[in-house]
């Protein structure tokens, strides 16, 4: 860990400091548990009735919350965003020793940055690239031709595919996989006929992805993760997927094939996103929401039922089923035949 003064927090990420600049600080903290020589922080509003309580020796909050802090406060704009910079500072990444362990397997033709680190039973095969810095964790495979960009980091256990691309400043953890086959099979009349995938993965730069998230390999051409994207655990993309920059989606999230999903995106946990549509810039879907048809225009979307006592469950169901006749009797309290409805016939 790191130790700074409050007055080095506040002049390094521009933050407005109320309190003693001199009071040292060495690690962040929750509201409720913070320990003197710790920071915390105040981004969801249900947490300030911790504010005068807190043991911390400052709170990240905005100008709104400031006066009610009983400790010195770094004033943000955006203090969760502040929070985190400041975490990765005081809470740095271990530095990794450059090499290759020796019980890598490593083809003699790949290409080895003298400063990458390779760890215990590594895989990298003929033509494979890992650039300067990156560190590649225990138990990675990387297939033929894959390629990893200066300062990525793989866990242990990822693998990559023939010739999927990863850029710079990446973070893949444990369990991901990328450039498997996509579900490409065409029916026939004595059963399925397996669909090549000839295309690739390709991952921009600043990109996250999550534990035991898969990224399927395009058909033709590749599927594309953008600039900055955030990936959860367990999300599958699927064959010829384009994600934009700067879009995050949370865990459980399954996106079928072909579909491109704009810049600046938030999808939340366990949405399914049909295959071949288009989903704007600026658009947010709610958890546990069906994307069927596609989202042309910014916005926020929902298409989830909110859970409910089993029992009002059941009733609405039961209603349900009543659904047509309660139908067919207000058309004909309104005066208009049935069979002349056209979305009823």
């Amino acid at each position: 860990m790191a130790e700074a003064t409050l007055g080095q927090l506040a002049a390094r990420f521009g933050l407005v400091l109320r309190g003693d600049p001199d009071v040292p600080v060495h690690a962040v903290a929750t509201l409720r548990d913070a320990a003197p020589g710790t920071v915390t922080f105040l981004a969801n509003p249900r947490y300030r009735r911790y504010l005068g309580s807190t043991r911390a020796a400052a709170v990240i909050v905005d100008e709104s919350a400031a006066g009610e802090c009983t400790v010195a406060a770094l004033i943000s704009k955006n203090p969760y965003a502040a929070y985190a910079r400041i975490a990765a500072w005081l809470h740095p990444e271990p530095v990794a020793v450059a090499g290759v362990h020796a019980s890598a397997v490593v083809d003699p033709s790949a290409r080895i940055a003298p400063s990458a680190h390779i760890a215990a039973l590594v895989v990298i095969e003929a033509g494979a690239e890992v650039g300067e810095r990156a560190v590649i964790g225990a138990g990675c495979v990387l297939g033929a031709g894959a390629s990893i960009g200066e300062d990525t980091r793989l866990a242990a256990r990822v693998t990559l595919y023939r010739g999927v691309r990863i850029g710079r400043r990446c973070i893949v953890h444990s369990g991901a996989v990328l450039g498997a086959d996509g579900f490409g099979i065409a029916q026939d009349v004595d059963g399925w006929v397996k669909v090549p995938q000839l295309g690739s993965v390709v991952v921009g730069d600043d990109v996250e992805i999550g534990a035991n998230t898969t990224i399927d390999r395009g058909a033709i051409e590749d599927t594309v993760i953008e600039d900055d994207v955030k990936l959860d655990n367990q999300i599958q993309v699927a064959h010829n997927v384009r994600i934009g920059a700067h879009t995050a989606i949370a865990g459980c999230v399954g996106i079928s094939g072909s579909t491109t999903i704009g810049r600046r995106c938030m999808i939340g946990g366990g949405v399914g996103i049909a295959g071949h549509l288009e989903i704007a810039d600026n658009v947010a879907v709610l958890g546990m929401s069906l994307v069927s048809r596609s989202l042309t225009k910014p916005g926020i979307y929902s298409a989830s039922v909110p859970a409910i006592e089993a029992g009002d469950w059941r009733r609405v169901v039961a209603r349900l089923r009543h659904l047509d006749d309660m139908y067919d009797r207000v058309r004909a309290l309104e005066g208009h035949d049935k069979v002349s409805d056209p979305e009823h016939s």
